[in-house]
């Protein structure tokens, strides 16, 4: 193991430092002499990686593997919305635990049951990857979760997906099938736009 850091991610976490040899003290030299910088809490940036990667995504996957962008954080990505979430939509399966982050989240617990529907991964930096939905599931989503999420989110988000080339209702309407609370809504506001 090299002791100035270079052989570790552009972004680690305390633990994964500690694991590949460096010592507590190494660690905190290496920061002191900006050859790392500490950018969170537990969490580390070698001073030569590129600082393109959005660091808070970074923060979040590293500290919760199983996080997923979600509602209006992953429709934003999606193209579906041109609203700017305050703070970063993410899904953990309902009963893990939510990590300390600094980067401004929001957390959803999702059923563990069907979590992991329509889910696909997002590229951050290297080998780390974060879960981000599918539109489709974003959108049966936001009708699920329209009394908190506001239905102007859904019904936008809705329209949009319904001008993109390629797009057809019955990939919707299957989606919906594994979140009943969505069905009646979805199929309703369908039935408007498609009249």
């Amino acid at each position: 193991m090299s002791t100035d850091g270079s052989a570790l991610p552009p972004t680690f976490t305390y633990r994964q430092a500690r694991e590949a040899g460096l010592s507590k003290h190494r660690l905190y030299a290496l920061r002191d002499s900006g050859a790392v910088e500490q950018i969170g809490r537990g969490l580390f940036r070698r001073g030569d990686a590129d600082w393109d990667a959005d660091i808070d995504l970074v923060e979040i996957a590293l500290h919760a593997p199983e996080a997923t962008l979600c509602l209006g954080t992953a429709l934003a990505r999606h193209g579906l919305t041109d609203l700017i979430p305050a703070s970063i939509d993410t899904a953990l399966p309902r009963g893990r635990w939510k990590p300390v982050v600094q980067a401004p989240v929001t957390w959803h617990s999702f059923r563990p049951e069907t979590f992991g529907i329509g889910r696909s991964e997002l590229t951050l930096e290297g080998d780390l990857r974060i879960g981000i939905y599918t539109p489709e599931r974003c959108i049966v989503d936001a009708f699920r979760l329209r009394h908190r999420e506001g239905s102007d989110l859904a019904n936008g988000a809705l329209r949009r997906w319904l001008r993109q080339p390629g797009n057809h209702p019955a990939a919707l309407l299957q989606m919906a099938e594994h979140f009943p609370a969505a069905r009646t809504a979805l199929r309703t506001s369908l039935e408007i736009l498609l009249d």
